[in-house]
């Protein structure tokens, strides 16, 4: 193509038609890594709490398995970290969002 054209594009992947994780999704799980919180990542996406808990809630439920384990606070401090299917899943859409970029510059240029 010519000019100052770009390509944009939504990446997600359903179960039955229900969202399991998109690029928002995993922009959250990401976040829970870094900060080892489920609060924190919530506030740094700017959505609340509640929100980032319905969206994990709905990936568990959808794809069966457990991809947050979290510990309750307390005088050590509470905390959270994704399962290794949650990794695992990371990579496998990490794997998907690659090859779209690569069709992406391919034609653009």
């Amino acid at each position: 193509m010519k000019g100052n054209l770009e390509i944009k594009y939504k990446v997600w992947i359903e179960k039955d038609g229900e969202i399991i994780i998109g690029m928002g999704r995993e922009k959250l799980l990401r976040e829970i890594e870094k900060t080892g919180s489920i609060s924190s990542a919530a506030k740094n996406l700017g959505i609340s709490y509640k929100k980032a808990w319905q969206y994990i809630k709905a990936m568990e439920e959808r794809l069966g398995i457990k991809l947050v384990e979290s510990k309750k606070g307390g005088v050590k401090g509470g905390g959270s970290k994704l399962t290794p299917e949650a990794k695992k899943l990371l990579k496998e859409f990490e794997k998907i969002l690659k090859e779209f970029e690569k069709t992406k510059k391919k034609m653009e240029k």
